[in-house]
């Protein structure tokens, strides 16, 4: 009898139920609990990822990139620091961030690491969950750049600035050049019927073109590096970098001075702007005297000296990042035919009163050296014109004529050359070739 109740007792399982479900609230109040907690450290540590990213890149931002990277670093830990307090229910130390600077390229780095305080602490046995994270942001600077425009001023650059204006020019001045007319607008604080014959009394071609309203090529050179300023203040403002410039000219070395300090290195780019507008073609006494006193054959453009003081001007170019040295951008403007005194010519050598003039493509010996000191050269070829008229040009230049542009090619940095012709924008050209080098300088230095 016992027997028979005590099987039927263990054949009996209506009380199975409550104790499965009793066995099973074991582990599914574990599953809950972890995944509520797993659940809250996922959503706490994407925010902290949040942070991080945006501490990263606030080391490397445009207005930051300008500072030390010490102060970049105090701002990427403040901006962590500002958003992860809003983050309740977690906790961190100071993040650990490193910011690193090659030149004009920046790294910046945060890693954190924290807690999730947990939901349910004892289904785990821990109060918190711990969990880390790592932010990279990378960027690069434009350099600050300091700017030496190099302008030639020599007789050549008075011509007529268009096709319409050299017509004129050589239309009003049927005496000279033998009966074929000048073109250029020479400016003679002395001139004489034999130089300017046929023109009103005291006029010189400078008055002359003036008179007729006639731009010449230096006018507009002139007017096209005042408004380089305008466009470089831009690019600096666009870059966050910063530029200076400093406005020269060269002719005669006769005098003793081939190169004219117009306005010396400055950060007023409009200081600059308006030196440059009062750029104008060198005056001479007359004809084949550069003074009263001094006769020099119209031995009026040396551009090896001229090279060779800009040389001494320009400082020991730096990175041209922030708290450095700048790094440094000769930009050459010229028509690219040299007349000067000199015991060696590659060209043409003529001979009158004991005075030598060489007439010859620019000697670029000292671009090289420049270059090498890592300064780039931009040259703007403004191109000599021909005058098959002009005995000058048929029997002195013309014959070289097609090497002047390869020649100052050669002097150029690569890809910094432009050559720009008669009736062209020489203010558009001037405003491409800078910001090609701009662009080059920053290419080359971020890499």
């Amino acid at each position: 009898m016992r027997r028979n109740h005590l099987s039927g007792f263990l054949r009996d399982r209506r009380g199975n139920v409550a104790v499965i479900f009793a066995l099973a609230m074991v582990p599914a109040v574990f599953l809950c609990g972890m995944t509520l907690d797993y659940a809250s450290v996922i959503y706490k540590r994407e925010r902290l990822n949040a942070a991080a990213d945006s501490a990263a890149l606030a080391a490397v931002s445009p207005s930051l990139m300008s500072q030390t990277a010490t102060q970049a670093a105090t701002v990427a830990t403040n901006v962590f620091s500002a958003q992860a307090s809003a983050i309740s229910g977690v906790t961190y130390p100071a993040p650990q961030v490193s910011v690193t600077q090659n030149g004009l390229a920046r790294t910046a780095t945060v890693t954190y690491s924290a807690t999730s305080t947990n939901i349910f602490p004892n289904v785990l046995g821990q109060n918190a969950w711990p969990f880390n994270g790592t932010a990279t942001a990378s960027s690069s600077s434009a350099p600050n750049i300091d700017i030496y425009m190099l302008l030639d001023n020599s007789p050549s650059m008075a011509i007529a600035a268009t096709t319409a204006g050299i017509n004129t020019m050589l239309k009003n001045t049927p005496q000279q050049e033998g009966g074929a007319g000048c073109a250029f607008a020479c400016h003679q604080s002395n001139p004489n019927s034999t130089d300017t014959p046929g023109n009103p009394t005291g006029w010189d071609n400078y008055k002359l073109a003036q008179s007729l309203n006639v731009v010449t090529r230096i006018q507009n050179m002139a007017s096209a590096t005042k408004s380089l300023t305008s466009t470089a203040t831009s690019l600096a403002a666009q870059y966050n970098s910063s530029f200076r410039m400093g406005v020269y000219t060269f002719n005669s070395s006769d005098l003793g001075t081939p190169l004219t300090t117009v306005q010396s290195l400055t950060s007023n780019l409009s200081l600059a702007g308006t030196a440059a507008a009062s750029v104008d073609v060198l005056e001479v006494y007359s004809q084949n005297k550069i003074t009263t006193s001094l006769y020099n054959y119209d031995a009026d453009t040396d551009f090896a000296s001229a090279l060779s003081a800009m040389n001494s001007v320009m400082g020991t170019p730096g990175s041209g990042a922030s708290g450095s040295t700048p790094q440094a951008l000769l930009f050459i403007a010229t028509d690219g035919v040299e007349s000067k005194q000199t015991s060696t010519c590659s060209q043409t050598v003529l001979v009158h009163h004991g005075i030598t003039r060489c007439v010859q493509p620019f000697d670029i010996s000292l671009c090289s050296t420049i270059k090498s000191r890592g300064i780039k050269i931009a040259v703007l070829y403004t191109q000599y014109y021909p005058l098959p008229t002009d005995n000058f040009y048929n029997n002195y230049v013309a014959k070289f004529q097609a090497n002047i542009g390869p020649n100052l090619q050669s002097c150029a940095s690569s890809g910094l050359y432009f050559s720009v012709s008669t009736d062209d924008d020489i203010t558009a050209a001037m405003t491409t070739l800078f910001k090609t080098a701009i662009q080059s300088i920053e290419s080359h230095l971020s890499n």
